[in-house]
C-alpha cells in the first residue's frame, strides 16, 4: 500500500482544481455532442484521414474514459482520502492533462488544426512523463490497493488512447494539409506510425505493468483495422490487426506475469 497523510490545506486546493479540470474536459466533450457545437472528435479525424483511419465506434471509449477521470476526481474531493504519493505525484501533471484533452475538443470542433495536435501531444506527453517516472511506485501498487485503481488506471487508460488519437490526429491534419513527406507512400507512413505505436505501449506496459495503458491501444489499432479494411487498404489493414493483436497479447504476457511464470502483487494488473 502506498503511504497516505493527511492532505494539507494547498493540496486540498490542488484536488479541487482537478475535479474543476475533470469536470471542464467531460463537460466540453458532452456540449460538443449534444449541443451541435462544429465537429465531433470522430468528425474531426474523419476529415482528410486518407493516410490513417479509425472507425467511428472507436471513439465510444471516451465514455468509460471519462467515467474513470470522473471517479478519479471525486474521489479526491472527498475529505476522508488522504494524500497519497500516486495522488501527490500525479495531481498537477493530471491537471494539465484533463484541461488539454478539454480544449482539444474546442479545437476540433472549430477545425483548429495546429492546436489539435499541440494540445493532443501535450496531454499524452504530461500523463506519459510521470507514468514512466512512477514506474516503480505503480509496480508496487497491490492489487486491493486504491491508487491502482482510481489513480494508475485512470490516467492510464487516458494515457493509452492519447497514444493512438495522437498519430491519427498528426497523419490526419498533415494529409489534409498536404504536408505528408512525399518521400515514402501514406500507407507506407500510417505503418510506420502504427508499428511506433505499438512498440512505445509495449515498453510503457513493460515499465509501469498497468494494463489499462495498452488496453485503449489495442481497441484504436483494432479501430484502425476495421476503417481500413472497409476502404480496401488490405496492407494497412492487416498491419493494424497484427498490432492490436501483438499489443494486446504482450500486455497481458506482461502484466499477468507470464514471463517469469509467477504472480506478485506488485506487478499485478
Amino acid at each position: 500500500m502506498s503511504s497516505i497523510v493527511r492532505a494539507t490545506p494547498a493540496q486540498k486546493t490542488r484536488r479541487l482544481i482537478v475535479l474543476a479540470a475533470a469536470a471542464f474536459a467531460v463537460v466540453a466533450g458532452q456540449l460538443q455532442q449534444f449541443g451541435n457545437i462544429g465537429q465531433s472528435p470522430a468528425q474531426f479525424s474523419a476529415d482528410s484521414d486518407a493516410s490513417l483511419r479509425v472507425v467511428g465506434w472507436a471513439f465510444a471509449i471516451w465514455g468509460p474514459i471519462y467515467l474513470g477521470l470522473i471517479a478519479y476526481a471525486i474521489r479526491q474531493a472527498l475529505p476522508q482520502t488522504g494524500e497519497s504519493e500516486m495522488i501527490n505525484r500525479f495531481g498537477w501533471p493530471s491537471i494539465l492533462a484533463l484541461l488539454g484533452i478539454g480544449s482539444w475538443i474546442i479545437a476540433a470542433a472549430i477545425d483548429a488544426e495546429v492546436a489539435t495536435i499541440v494540445l493532443i501531444f501535450g496531454s499524452l506527453s504530461v500523463l506519459i512523463i510521470p507514468l514512466l517516472t512512477n514506474a516503480g511506485l505503480i509496480r508496487g501498487l497491490s492489487r486491493g490497493d486504491r491508487d491502482r485503481w482510481l489513480v494508475a488506471w485512470p490516467l492510464g487508460a487516458l494515457a493509452g488512447w492519447l497514444t493512438i488519437a495522437s498519430p491519427v490526429n498528426l497523419l490526419t491534419v498533415a494529409t489534409g494539409n498536404g504536408d505528408l513527406p512525399t518521400a515514402l507512400a501514406p500507407t507506407v507512413w500510417a505503418l510506420i506510425a502504427v508499428v511506433a505505436v505499438a512498440a512505445f505501449a509495449l515498453f510503457v506496459t513493460w515499465a509501469t505493468r498497468l494494463l489499462a495503458y495498452p488496453l485503449p491501444v489495442a481497441w484504436g489499432l483494432l479501430g484502425v483495422f476495421v476503417a481500413e479494411q472497409d476502404k480496401g487498404n488490405a496492407t494497412l489493414s492487416s498491419g493494424a490487426l497484427a498490432a492490436s493483436l501483438i499489443v494486446l497479447g504482450g500486455a497481458l504476457w506482461i502484466t499477468l506475469g507470464l514471463r517469469r511464470g509467477t504472480t506478485h502483487a506488485g506487478v499485478e494488473a
